[in-house]
């Protein structure tokens, strides 16, 4: 089983794929690192030798931001933009999205589950 930048990668699958189970590794970044280092994309990750491991770990650990370095970043830019007050801040300290999007029925995964309303007893019988 091949361990990169603190990750396991899954075995049977291929490498293109499998690089993707690392925090901050997408498919094209992946694709990006195996035609540079000559890997075909369609070797699974248990048929890589020791030698490919190896030029993969350096490469990454060389030229990318990756687990937790990267997570600490992305929480620090974050933190940041808290303590300026901005307008995206101030979303994030509300816990709603941050982008724009509507939140007048959507945006649930931000917001987490609807609370109910309280209704009050006496006053709908008023004359």
């Amino acid at each position: 089983m091949a361990r990169i930048a603190g990750v396991d990668l899954p075995k049977n699958k291929r490498v293109e794929i499998g690089l993707t189970y690392i925090y901050g590794i997408g498919r094209s970044t992946a694709r990006q690192i195996l035609s540079e280092l000559n890997i075909d994309f369609n070797t699974k990750t248990d048929q890589l030798s020791e030698s490919e491991i190896n030029y993969i770990r350096r490469m990454i650990d060389g030229k990318y931001k990756v687990e937790g370095e990267l997570r600490s970043e992305v929480s620090m830019n974050i933190k940041r933009l808290m303590d300026l007050g901005c307008y995206r801040g101030l979303r994030h300290r509300k816990s709603l999205p941050a982008n724009g999007q509507r939140t007048k029925t959507n945006a649930r995964t931000r917001k987490g589950p609807r609370r109910a309303a309280v209704k009050k007893k006496g006053a709908a019988k008023k004359k």
